[in-house]
């Protein structure tokens, strides 16, 4: 297994744990090549038999700000019939066999708290700030949030992220189930990696299938999501809201949204 994958840090821990570190500091914002080169190591480790449980991290500030907008390559879906590639990585993504444990500090923005909810467990604390902001940004939730996000937390509570875009606090995120274990943040890492070792005991065999049950159709679940948010998507994406959206957020404004 290759230690570097692209901005993707791999570093092997003991007791069959595998930390995977975003290297994209401070906001480890993601575009296509951040999402394949992640799926690419999350399947070499799917066939690593020294690789037992994964922790999910970043170097930085922030877990993952969210898309970077700034780059060409960053929402490239080409029609509205063709999926988005980078909804096909996360699809790659969620089909790992490996249990993952993300440590989320500072925030989880948009497809970045989608990456979040990607994992099976999360590490969350004082300093954890996660929103669903697609909306202000003048287009639908995308990265399979409308599938994971109320799974965890129920319709209600997700309808009340998407349509209002609020941001919760960790306290909020443990007590909602979006976090599993709630640390204080210079111990959060340590926690994620205290949470993988203790699974990583578990007899391999017996996990890898305990883990497919609970997650039955997962895959293909994303699959029939990312489709419809990313034909959403795309046709929002040439509205005068969106550019709105886009400027309104950089400019850390309130939007001013003309419904075209």
């Amino acid at each position: 297994m290759k230690n570097n994958y692209g901005d993707i840090i791999t570093t092997q821990l003991d007791n069959f744990v595998v930390q995977c570190e975003i290297s994209r500091p401070p906001s480890n914002f993601f575009d296509f090549e951040l999402i394949k080169d992640l799926a690419d190591c999350f399947d070499d480790l799917d066939k690593s038999t020294d690789c037992r449980s994964i922790v999910l991290c970043s170097e930085g500030k922030h877990f993952c700000a969210g898309a970077n907008f700034g780059r060409s390559n960053s929402i490239i879906q080409q029609s509205a019939d063709s999926p988005n590639p980078i909804y096909t990585e996360a699809i790659r993504l969620f089909s790992c066999k490996k249990p993952v444990i993300a440590a989320v500090q500072g925030a989880a923005v948009g497809g970045g708290f989608g990456l979040a909810l990607m994992a099976d467990f999360r590490i969350v604390s004082p300093g954890t700030r996660m929103t669903a902001n697609f909306l202000k940004l003048g287009f639908t939730p995308g990265f399979g949030l409308t599938h994971t996000l109320p799974r965890l937390i129920g319709i209600q509570k997700a309808n009340l992220l998407f349509m209002t875009g609020r941001r919760i606090k960790g306290e909020t995120a443990y007590e909602w189930g979006l976090g599993d274990v709630f640390a204080e943040d210079d111990k959060l890492r340590e926690e994620a990696i205290n949470l993988a070792t203790e699974i990583a005991t578990s007899a391999p065999l017996a996990l890898l299938s305990l883990r497919e049950q609970m997650r039955p159709g997962l895959a293909e679940a994303i699959k029939s999501a990312t489709d419809i948010e990313g034909k959403e998507q795309f046709y929002l994406q040439k509205t005068e809201d969106h550019k709105e959206g886009i400027q309104s957020v950089a400019e850390r404004r309130p939007g001013n949204f003309i419904g075209r």
